[in-house]
């Protein structure tokens, strides 16, 4: 398991995000991967009970991965460097857990999310699997760092993308990458994709449909948001009325990893050409009908 253990100055030297770029931007899409970031400080470690491959279970692995081709078919790609479990940037910027701090809180956080109230933050207090990531409660000052640090700036690089792409084009279509763990199916039809557009509010349906309909004719089950309508990132920035659709996209990570082991599988290659052919396919969308 390849896990890269910086040194906190190292780890305080690193960007909170890279954004690959064609070299012109010739499609009004912007795609953004913010929960596959691996960089792990050596103090973020310390203060952590558990071990790096249980804490790398949070992250979505590989999925910048899995979309690195997008820069050739005309759009940009934002990534985070950041661990997700470190900082989440698909939560509203201040969602905090008050059991997690050693002291009060500020009366302008956001503490009765039904987010925080599973532990799942804007600081993680558990990881998936629901076992608590610190040995001791933090300062807050903590958060206030991490959140000014990576949060923050994400989120200045993302909206920046969304609004050059929007003057540029008069339309912009995010599409905001995760995958999601095994779990029981539903109703016995088990998703490879879940596509969240915040049930039909964040992104034209039109839109939905077409990446529901190019999946499906790859032989791929899709399902439309459930268990996962979207998360922040689609609700916030999706705004279909202001000519800006956002949706999620969740792949199962049985296609392509190994979820115990937080490792690459064989199904990577073919996963990541078949998300190559869906790339092609939005690239090659007239989009002016979103505007």
């Amino acid at each position: 398991m390849d896990l890269p253990l910086n040194t906190e100055a190292q780890a305080a030297d690193t960007p909170p995000y890279r954004v690959a770029r064609p070299e012109r931007q010739t499609v009004p899409l912007v795609f953004a991967s913010p929960h596959s970031g691996t960089n792990y400080s050596a103090d973020f470690l310390a203060r952590a009970r558990l071990d790096a491959t249980a804490l790398r279970r949070s992250e979505d692995s590989f999925v910048d991965e899995l979309f690195a081709a997008v820069p050739g078919y005309g759009a940009p790609l934002l990534t985070a460097t950041f661990p997700r479990v470190y900082c989440d940037a698909n939560r509203e910027p201040w969602e905090l857990d008050p059991t997690m701090f050693d002291g009060p809180l500020p009366a302008w956080v956001n503490s009765a999310s039904p987010r925080v109230g599973a532990g799942l933050g804007t600081i993680a207090r558990v990881v998936a699997s629901g076992e608590p990531v610190y040995r001791h409660k933090l300062p807050f000052a903590e958060a206030e760092d991490r959140i000014r640090r990576c949060w923050q700036p994400y989120h200045a690089a993302l909206g920046e993308l969304i609004a050059d792409t929007r003057s540029a084009f008069g339309v912009c279509l995010l599409i905001d990458c995760h995958s999601m763990p095994a779990h029981p199916a539903h109703g016995g039809n088990p998703a490879d994709f879940v596509l969240g557009d915040a049930h039909g509010t964040a992104c034209a349906p039109r839109a939905t449909r077409l990446v529901e309909e190019t999946l499906a004719g790859m032989g791929y089950r899709v399902r439309r948001n459930d268990p996962y309508a979207g998360g922040y990132v689609t609700r916030h920035y999706g705004r279909p009325r202001e000519a800006v659709h956002a949706l999620q996209i969740e792949i199962a990570r049985s296609l392509y990893m190994n979820e115990t082991r937080v490792e690459r599988a064989p199904g990577m290659g073919p996963l990541t050409r078949d998300l190559k052919r869906l790339v092609s396919v939005l690239a090659g969308t007239d989009w002016t009908f979103l505007r």
